[in-house]
């Protein structure tokens, strides 16, 4: 059994009626809109958010969910969609976990519209509902992840972020989402609980600060993965083994790099040279070390709450996230 089934196992069961649910939840009387949604839904990849709403939500009421979980989990899978569709907009992308993008198969505008369509139908869904707590934690969370990308953009054009800084961007952008699925699955079943939700939260940011920087790690590894390797140097992105490599190294050593990334970044051969450097100089060992930390760190969180199903099919996702291998 794949160790994502393996996770699921425990939550088997809320995951199927999830995924009618959400459908149910993108209904239209739009034709076009109808049949751009459908196959959104059938295109889905490990569903990794909805699966942290659930398991936390039972970890934390022993084995108890309810209708607010549902629609938690719905609603941040409507708007995680959208922030999604929009990327790829913006990122002029194709290809989407190798199907083809909305704005691919219906072009830029529809694409726009869809995104727009989904991030409504995912606040409405929490106002009529009055999860007002609920839809706090969602709006906060795209709240950051627009702020994390922007600061990235901003950072992007100078090569000489801050550990600090890189920290704060992959909060924003990566953490801050699997954050606010842990928090909105502890808050939908124990919403006067704010010790358990806020402990909840930040067990999930945790996760996704250690989920990102094995994402950087990709990059320097050979093995076939989604993306080809080095391609993080190519876009110019900071990722934490290169920043700790050019905060330790000469400053001869330090502009080479910069100018390798800068102005040579499309040249195989450079690309790879500094690969190299950022291997042979620990870059991957801090990254490794950094992630490790986070993990740990993440896994303590969740010491005192009773054995469960839930809490171990989460300790699974906590070290499948490190391990994983795309």
């Amino acid at each position: 059994m794949k160790i994502t089934e393996q996770i699921k196992q425990p939550i088997i069961k809320e995951m199927e009626l999830f995924e009618k649910k959400f459908y149910e939840s993108m209904s239209s009387k739009v034709a076009l809109l109808n049949r751009i949604t459908y196959y959104i839904v059938n295109r889905k990849g490990k569903q990794m958010r909805p699966m942290f709403v659930f398991l936390t939500a039972k970890m934390v009421s022993e084995g108890f969910v309810n209708e607010r979980t549902y629609r938690g989990a719905s609603v941040i899978e409507l708007i995680h969609t959208a922030t999604l569709v929009h990327d790829d907009v913006v990122d002029d992308s194709n290809r989407r976990r190798g199907f083809f993008s909305i704005n691919a198969l219906w072009k830029n505008k529809i694409a726009v519209l869809v995104g727009d369509f989904l991030l409504s139908k995912g606040l409405l869904l929490s106002i009529d509902n009055n999860d007002f707590d609920l839809l706090k934690i969602i709006s906060v969370a795209v709240r950051e992840m627009s702020e994390g990308e922007l600061l990235q953009i901003e950072k992007a054009r100078r090569l000489d972020i801050t550990e600090d800084i890189y920290y704060e961007i992959i909060r924003q952008k990566t953490a801050t989402l699997i954050a606010a699925c842990c928090s909105l699955g502890a808050c939908s079943v124990l919403p006067e609980n704010q010790e358990v939700v806020e402990k909840m939260r930040k067990f999930g940011e945790l996760i996704g600060m250690a989920f990102q920087i094995k994402d950087d790690l990709f990059d320097y590894t050979d093995e076939a993965i989604g993306k080809p390797t080095g391609i993080d140097i190519k876009e110019q992105k900071m990722t934490l083994p290169l920043i700790y490599v050019l905060n330790n190294c000469t400053s001869k050593e330090k502009s080479w790099l910069i100018n390798s990334i800068k102005n040579h970044n499309k040249d195989k051969k450079r690309v790879k040279e500094v690969i190299a450097f950022v291997k042979n100089n620990n870059g991957l060992d801090y990254a490794e070390q950094k992630m490790i930390q986070y993990q740990q760190e993440a896994l303590q969180l969740l010491n005192n709450f009773p054995t469960s199903a839930y809490k171990d099919a989460l300790i699974l996702m906590v070290n499948y996230v490190i391990e994983r291998k795309k």
